[in-house]
């Protein structure tokens, strides 16, 4: 089992930043690749980014590629989304995910945190 939390959203003013975490419980986190979803009201949950068990390969969704980043600390069991340049769009509950298959359709994923909620004022 992989039971995950998802730390670190608020309100923030458009061109700000936030860092989430996403803290894994289990001493089989290394095993997981891991990956970052959202979903804003009224609209269907899209990828963000994704990362490798290894750490060693990324990928970010186009909408933000030159604004997000993944990452995560295998010793501490946590996977990070550092946002910068946060824009109004960007609001959304923010989930974590993990699961043995690296992509970036949601069903490809076995567990999930509770979500976070981000939200970018104007």
């Amino acid at each position: 089992q992989v039971q995950l939390v998802e730390s670190g959203g608020g309100l923030v003013q458009a061109g700000g930043s936030l860092r989430l975490s996403c803290a894994a419980s289990g001493r089989t986190f290394i095993n997981y690749n891991m990956a970052w979803f959202r979903q804003a009201p009224g609209k269907e949950r899209e990828f963000v980014a994704a990362i490798k068990s290894s750490g060693g390969s990324t990928m970010h969704a186009d909408s933000v590629k030159d604004r997000f980043t993944i990452s995560r600390e295998n010793a501490e069991n946590t996977v990070y989304l550092q946002m910068n340049r946060l824009k109004p769009e960007d609001t959304a509950v923010y989930y974590c995910a993990a699961g043995f298959v690296y992509g970036s359709s949601p069903g490809r994923y076995d567990y999930w945190g509770q979500g976070t909620q981000v939200t970018v004022s104007s």
